[in-house]
């Protein structure tokens, strides 16, 4: 998803050129989505319908869903929040947005009072050609980018996504660059960025956990987007293991960060067990696993040295997790034997 903002002064013309923009990347196929920002109220909604009787009762969203859906929401939510919603509801190729000219994503002004360092082209909207409009709509192709924070590039020198942003307004790096991330989280309402490892490591470990599930059963024939909502009213334990990873019978060298993630991951399984001990030694180990299956793969778990009965079902589930985990790790050899021992 690439994001483009166009800014400039009241009656300079941002709607007209943003309604072109559109018209352009429509018209070569994208699937375009906009947001329009205001300093004035925006009603969606015509007085006394039935869905404005329902926001004028207090409701704070409000959903009119016939032809056409609309959201109708009281609060005014953060630019980000909503490119991140927009995620959910389709595979949008390009997001123009028209205002929020405070905001840190590519610009194209209509106004010289509002260009600032991220500004990529500033145009006339009101003599601009179709031969402009097109040239536009190659720069939107060329500069725009996701949500700022989802950006990272193995080993280009910057460590942050301002950063690698500004790179890609200079021109210094192209987006097909980037690395490929396929998953995007929010925590409260705040988007935070994944980099290639952790955005595996979150995909592998949900489809190994679905491969378990009987999704057939829900209508779900292929799993191609997945969409998790998780409530976590205790603050989350910070991590304090040390843990031990044996592939094939010998000890994988990774990094702390790397280790963390995982030892916390065994320890969370480990704890929606319910298992009433305090837990001091996890020990888990699969063996016999052929060809990356895991069906006939035998798994032991051991809670303080003492081996722990678990039912067929979370058998599954810890086998397609553990191992989901480990191939995010892009581990030349075929894995036939894990063991991972977590001290808390």
């Amino acid at each position: 998803m690439k994001i483009v903002s166009i800014v400039g002064r009241k009656n300079t013309g941002k709607t007209s050129l943003t309604v072109k923009v559109i018209e352009e990347l429509t018209k070569r196929g994208y699937n375009v989505a906009s947001v329009k920002h205001s300093h004035h109220s925006i009603e969606m909604d015509k007085e006394n319908t039935d869905t404005w009787k329902h926001k004028q009762a207090g409701a704070n969203l409000v959903v009119g869903v016939g032809s056409t859906t609309f959201f109708n929401a009281r609060k005014e939510h953060d630019l980000n929040r909503i490119l991140y919603l927009l995620k959910h509801f389709d595979d949008f190729d390009f997001v123009i947005i028209e205002g929020y000219k405070t905001y840190n994503y590519p610009k194209i002004a209509t106004s010289p009072e509002v260009v600032d360092k991220y500004t990529i082209r500033q145009v006339d909207s009101f003599t601009i050609t179709d031969e402009g409009v097109s040239e536009l709509a190659d720069l939107i192709e060329e500069k725009g980018h996701d949500i700022i924070d989802t950006l990272f590039k193995k080993n280009c020198g910057y460590n942050d996504g301002e950063s690698i942003a500004q790179q890609i307004r200079e021109g210094n790096i192209k987006t097909e660059e980037l690395d490929d991330i396929s998953g995007y989280l929010s925590i409260d309402g705040k988007v935070i960025g994944l980099n290639r490892f952790v955005s595996d490591y979150f995909r592998q470990v949900n489809l190994g956990i679905i491969n378990t599930l009987n999704i057939k059963d829900y209508g779900v024939e292929n799993v191609e987007k997945i969409e998790l909502l998780l409530s976590n009213e205790s603050k989350p334990e910070k991590n304090n293991s040390n843990s031990e990873i044996f592939i094939n019978k010998k000890p994988l060298e990774i990094n702390q960060f790397v280790k963390d993630i995982i030892s916390s991951s065994i320890k969370g399984i480990v704890k929606s067990l319910k298992t009433q001990q305090d837990i001091g030694k996890i020990s888990v180990e699969i063996r016999g696993i052929e060809n990356d299956e895991l069906y006939n793969a035998d798994i032991d778990l051991k809670i303080n040295d003492k081996e722990l009965y678990i039912n067929k079902f979370t058998c599954g589930i810890l086998k397609e997790s553990i191992f989901a985990m480990i191939n995010s790790l892009k581990i030349d050899e075929e894995i036939n034997e894990i063991k991972i021992d977590v001290e808390v």
